[in-house]
C-alpha cells in the first residue's frame, strides 16, 4: 500500500530498522536546519531526534545527553560541558561510545578528545580544532543550525497506521506547573531535590512507559524503560550505590511494593503521576519526598 504518493522524496536510505527492509526520506514542513558531511542513516535519524528532543529540555543550561535510536543512555548539567559529558561517561561507560552524542552549547577540542569513533556528535556549534579533530579521528558530527530553543516547534503530530484506522497524537509537550505539582508526603523536599526531581521528570518523558530514572546532582545513575514488573528493582540494581538519597522518576503503576524497594535502595525522592493515600502512608513511613506532577509521561 502506498501512503506517500503526496510526499516529496529526499532519498533512499541504505536500510530500515534491519538490512532486509528497505526505507526512503521524505520532505516534511516540520524539518529543521542542519548540515552534516555525510548521508544520514535510519539509526542516525532515529537516535538524532531523540537526543535532540532531551536536549532541547535544557536549551538554556550546559547538558549532555546520550542516546541510540529509541533508548537514552546517559543524561547531565554541570557547570562545564567536559563535566557534563564526564557523567554521561559514567552513567553508562559501555553503551555511549557507540552512541550519538548531544551537546546544549558548542563544542570544543577538548570534548571531542573524550569522544570515539563510534560516535556521533550534535551541537549547535563546533570549534575549527574540533572539527579538525574529529574528522581525522573519524567522528561523525553534525551541526544543528536550527535553536535548541525552538526546537520542540519542529515536532509534529505522531500518525500511527494500523489495521483499525489511522491513529493521528498530538506530540507530548505538556509542562510541570504549579497548579498540579504538589508534595504530599509530610518530607519536605530541600530546592536541590526539586531542581533534580524535575530533571529526572524531563528525561523520564523520553524514556519507554514504565520507565524508571534515578539521578543525583543533575547526572542519569540508571535509566530503565519498558519493564513491566520490575523497573524499580532493575534500576536500582544498575544504579548501586548511586541510588543513595537520589531522586527517583517513575511514569508507571506503583505499589506499596515498590516503595519499600525503593526505600531498600536509600531513595530520598520519588516523583510520579499521581500519589495515592497507600503511597503517601509508606513513603511517610520512610521519611521519602514524594512529589505528584498531576499527568502522566507515557511515550507509548
Amino acid at each position: 500500500m502506498n501512503n506517500n504518493q503526496d510526499l516529496e522524496l529526499i532519498r533512499e536510505l541504505s536500510s530500515g530498522i534491519n538490512e532486509h527492509q528497505s526505507a526512503k526520506l521524505y520532505k516534511s514542513e516540520y524539518m529543521i536546519d542542519y548540515e552534516a558531511d555525510f548521508e544520514l542513516s535510519y539509526s542516525d535519524i532515529k537516535s538524532l531526534t531523540l537526543a535532540l528532543s532531551v536536549i532541547s529540555e535544557f536549551f538554556d543550561v550546559k547538558a549532555v545527553v546520550s542516546a541510540r535510536t529509541s533508548h537514552i543512555y546517559g543524561a547531565a548539567l554541570a557547570p562545564t560541558l567536559q563535566e557534563a559529558l564526564t557523567k554521561v561517561i559514567d552513567s553508562n561507560p559501555i553503551d555511549v561510545q557507540n552512541s550519538v552524542i548531544a551537546s546544549s552549547e558548542k563544542i570544543d577540542i577538548d570534548f571531542v578528545k573524550m569522544l570515539t569513533s563510534g560516535n556521533l556528535a550534535a551541537a549547535p556549534a563546533f570549534a575549527p580544532n574540533a572539527i579538525e579533530y574529529m574528522k581525522l579521528h573519524e567522528i561523525k558530527f553534525v551541526i544543528i543550525k536550527t535553536p535548541l530553543s525552538e526546537y520542540k516547534k519542529y515536532t509534529s503530530d505522531k500518525i500511527t497506521v494500523t489495521p483499525f484506522g489511522t491513529i493521528k497524537e498530538e506530540p507530548n509537550q505538556k509542562e510541570l506547573s504549579k497548579d498540579t505539582f504538589k508534595v504530599a508526603s509530610k518530607t519536605k523536599p530541600t530546592v536541590e531535590q526539586i531542581e533534580d526531581a524535575v530533571f529526572a521528570w524531563k528525561i523520564a518523558k523520553y524514556v519507554k512507559s514504565n520507565g524508571v530514572v534515578i539521578s543525583k546532582g543533575f547526572k542519569t545513575n540508571a535509566i530503565i524503560q519498558g519493564v513491566h514488573s520490575s523497573a524499580m528493582e532493575l534500576a536500582l540494581d544498575y544504579s548501586c550505590d548511586g541510588s543513595k538519597d537520589a531522586v527517583m522518576a517513575v511514569d508507571g503503576y506503583v505499589t506499596t511494593h515498590d516503595i519499600d524497594v525503593a526505600a531498600q535502595g536509600r531513595i530520598a525522592v520519588i516523583i510520579l503521576p499521581f500519589a495515592t493515600p497507600d503511597l503517601i502512608k509508606i513513603c511517610n513511613k520512610y521519611n521519602i519526598v514524594l512529589l505528584s506532577t498531576g499527568f502522566t509521561n507515557k511515550l507509548d
